[in-house]
């Protein structure tokens, strides 16, 4: 049996009775997501949604604002 690369997974997750839903156990170890971390949802009606920490969009926005130089 192939076992699932350590970099990739995919799993189902329900959305409940309050539009929540549980970000699996793999996705929060794999993206050191922890408890009291922001998330930022983004979406476009024709590409789909994306979630991702606030760290990592602040990290990137950073990096536009400064023209990338990490020297700033």
């Amino acid at each position: 049996m192939k076992k699932a690369p350590k970099d990739r997974f995919a799993v189902s997750v329900k959305v409940g009775p309050k539009g929540q839903i549980t970000v699996p156990k793999e996705a929060r170890e794999m993206f050191d997501i922890n408890e009291g971390d922001t998330l930022m949802v983004l979406g476009d009606k024709n590409r789909g949604m994306a979630i991702l920490k606030c760290d990592s969009l602040y990290d990137v926005m950073g990096g536009i604002l400064d023209g990338g130089n990490k020297n700033s």
